[in-house]
């Protein structure tokens, strides 16, 4: 196996097509609707023109949910409404259909694919598609030890990217990502006070299921102590994630490189797939022009990676369940915004 080098990225990631971006803008403006009147349809437009390369706009015909999923060694600490290794319950739900973001995609018809990464059960619990990829049985208490290996954490990045070139392959043109995870905004309020240079205080929310001030106290105080374990080793990118991320975490920053590599667009969700896209961005600034952010989550820490980002939410609607499903929510905008750029008629 050869050796990762994350400054490859760099060089591999282009920004979407900017002239199709000004077709597509200029074809809007022969169109009978006013300019402003569809708002942020108009940039969507714009964006899916540039990443599909086509003007006109072609349909999303092949949108995917893509689920990272692992238990983090910190929840132990009981930093989350749920229990620590709790995470089996969450795939379990998705798998049954029983879980909101199965319920919203069976009834927009996108499939979904769980990857378990590091849960913390046997396993022979959860079908062989769902494990095959997984790294460690939960990833290490972050305040006090590395979530992972370095061997762990290369694999676990490879993972990530392998499933994107699967994704791009099997024709996937739009990804909707989230993760299940307990104890994963931890990790990812870590990775983004690190980024962003700030206190613990400042990025720690409630989590999906929101919290007591005891909870919150606990959280807050153990991201403080990953803090400190964090800040020797921001220059690197890979390692910063095996001190502080998890398996699941590391492996969705390279599955968000590798997908913006393959020109496979993507819409985010909460605060662990924006703390991803915040270290995916320090490896690859053009990255970003690959991602849209789906919703709000109400984490202070999703605002602060987004902001630094530069990635302003579609929608905002107070969903606070993760697991995909208030970025789930926002592809049928993203749908109207493709059925409007291509189907408007245009003037001659």
């Amino acid at each position: 196996m050869s050796a990762l080098n994350l400054d490859d990225f760099a060089q591999l990631i282009e920004r979407p097509d900017a002239d199709l971006r000004r077709a597509a803008e200029d074809r809007r403006a022969r169109t009978p609707v006013p300019p402003g009147a569809l708002g942020r349809l108009d940039d969507l437009g714009g964006w899916l023109a540039a990443v599909q390369q086509r003007v006109p706009v072609q349909p999303v015909k092949r949108p995917r949910v893509v689920l990272f999923a692992g238990d983090h060694g910190v929840a132990e600490l009981d930093v989350s409404a749920r229990p620590a290794g709790g995470t089996k319950d969450l795939v379990r739900a998705v798998l049954d259909g029983v879980s909101p973001v199965a319920v919203l995609a069976r009834d927009a018809a996108v499939p979904v694919r769980v990857v378990d990464m590091a849960v913390d059960c046997d396993p022979a619990e959860l079908p062989q598609e769902v494990t095959r990829h997984r790294v460690r049985r939960g990833s290490g208490r972050i305040d006090v030890e590395d979530a992972l290996t370095a061997e762990e954490a290369e694999a676990a990045f490879r993972a990530g990217m392998a499933i994107a070139d699967e994704e791009a392959d099997a024709g996937t043109d739009l990804v909707v990502l989230g993760d299940l995870s307990v104890g994963g905004t931890t990790a990812a309020g870590t990775l983004i006070a690190a980024l962003c240079g700030t206190d613990a205080s400042v990025v720690t929310g409630r989590g999906g299921r929101p919290i007591d001030d005891l909870a919150w106290m606990r959280k807050c105080a153990a991201i403080r102590d990953a803090l400190r374990r964090a800040r020797p080793v921001l220059g690197d990118q890979l390692e910063l994630l095996a001190t502080v991320g998890g398996a699941d975490l590391t492996a969705t920053t390279g599955f968000l490189l590798q997908s913006a590599v393959r020109r496979t667009p993507v819409i985010l969700d909460g605060v662990v797939s924006a703390a991803c896209a915040l270290v995916a961005q320090r490896v690859a600034f053009r990255a970003p022009d690959w991602w849209v952010a789906g919703q709000a989550s109400g984490e202070p820490a999703q605002a602060k990676a987004l902001d630094r980002i530069a990635l302003n939410p579609l929608l905002d609607h107070g969903v606070t369940a993760g697991e995909g499903a208030g970025a789930l929510l926002a592809l049928p905008l993203v749908r109207a915004a493709a059925a409007l750029a291509a189907e408007l008629p245009v003037r001659d």
